[in-house]
């Protein structure tokens, strides 16, 4: 049976930060009953983490209403560069890297979405051929003015930080975006929010309804901090190993625990809500709730089975401090002198300063003794398990004929 707009725009705003406008959304609904549906990521990066997955999720929202969503891949914008959060030029990138960022992210973002059921667009189709003409009407209907209202524009103006020109076009050219798509909706996370309603001023200026604009809150990483990305390091990839997204999801700080149940794991309010009230009397142990909220994200990647087997893992080798009972196996080798060559040859770490690193950070054991010299020999005769972290092990043999 299908649902009426009011149900429709109930489902679709829960967990958006901002709407403009609900009453908009639900009157589109009752107008249009499909909806052209918006969200665009630009290929800047070799691919997603859950913090993507939580607009990612809200497009498989629209899609199981039935309405008609598309994927913009931004391989023009990104010659650009986004701008938003930064305070400073961020280099446009060259086609080869963009050609190299774009080729897993359909795949990834099919670990949420059902791509069978999404159209994917590229915003190279029509901002390629823009002519000079054609962009300078286009920038007329954007005043500097408003360009400094943006936060990170006037903190750098403020700072004398250097603006670029194509900074300024690159929110136009994603406004064009909207233009030509003739959406309804754009989705994105609640820093793009500039973005989307310029987009929708956009289409007020040729006369086209204008787009519903909506945004999900930003994911704090793993260390609870700031948003999660990869180059801060506190990122779980989507393509990540059961053990690898569980383990991850283990270092999150207590408070974050909720946030991560309701933009992570897609859990209710009423969920959350019990979550936080359990975790406030006491009769929820933080350890559990951690594991309850892990074991949730992780299973909508890789299946109830493979989550249930990461979290019993995890409580065998961290909780208990067992080895795991598979483990990678390594025949030793004269050729090694020092514990970063055994790191390197077990595919623990990808560089000698790597390895060091590890080293330096305390996460390297050897026989469950913490290595503390980043120099440090290599005089294992017998059998031993070399371990990174809590997740990453590997026993060492005894070289045959020995």
């Amino acid at each position: 049976m299908s649902k009426t707009p009011r149900e429709q725009t109930e489902i679709l705003i829960d967990g958006c930060d901002h709407v403009e406008t609900v009453a908009e959304l639900e009157g589109r609904i009752a107008q249009k009953a499909r909806l052209t549906v918006k969200f665009g990521i630009d290929p800047t990066g070799t691919y997603l983490h859950l913090g993507h997955a939580a607009v990612l999720h809200k497009m498989q929202q629209f899609v199981e209403l039935g309405h008609r969503v598309i994927l913009l891949i931004g391989d023009f914008t990104a010659r650009i560069g986004d701008p938003t959060e930064r305070n400073e030029s961020r280099p446009p990138l060259g086609d080869e890297a963009i050609a190299a960022n774009m080729r897993d992210y359909r795949a990834q973002a099919g670990k949420v979405l059902d791509l069978e059921r999404v159209e994917v667009m590229y915003n190279s189709t029509w901002l390629a051929p823009l002519t000079f003409t054609e962009l300078n009407r286009l920038a007329a209907h954007t005043t500097i003015a408003q360009m400094l209202a943006r936060n990170d524009f006037s903190e750098r103006y403020k700072q004398g930080v250097p603006i670029g020109l194509h900074e300024v076009l690159y929110p136009v050219a994603v406004a064009y975006d909207s233009v030509v798509m003739e959406s309804d909706v754009e989705l994105g996370g609640s820093e793009q929010l500039y973005n989307l309603l310029m987009g929708r001023d956009y289409q007020g200026y040729v006369g086209q309804p204008k787009q519903i604009c909506m945004t999900v809150p930003i994911l704090v990483g793993t260390d609870g901090v700031v948003r999660m990305g990869k180059s801060r390091g506190n990122y779980v990839g989507l393509t990540e190993s059961a053990e690898e997204q569980f383990g991850k999801l283990m270092s999150i700080p207590d408070p974050a625990i909720p946030e991560f149940g309701r933009l992570a794991a897609f859990w209710s309010h009423d969920q959350v809500e019990r979550l936080v009230g359990g975790l406030r009397d006491g009769s929820l142990h933080p350890m559990t709730a951690k594991k309850d909220v892990a074991e949730a994200i992780v299973a909508r990647y890789h299946g109830t089975e493979a989550a249930r087997e990461a979290r019993e893992r995890f409580e065998r080798t961290v909780q208990r401090g067992e080895l795991p009972p598979e483990m990678q196996a390594l025949e030793a080798s004269s050729g090694w002198r020092t514990v970063s060559d055994v790191l390197l040859a077990a595919g623990l770490a990808g560089s000698r300063r790597e390895a060091e690193r590890l080293i330096a950070g305390g996460g390297v054991k050897l026989g469950g003794v913490a290595v503390d010299d980043v120099r440090a020999a290599w005089s294992a005769k017998d059998e031993v398990v070399l371990s990174v972290g809590t997740r990453r092990f590997v026993r060492i043999l005894r070289p045959k004929g020995t």
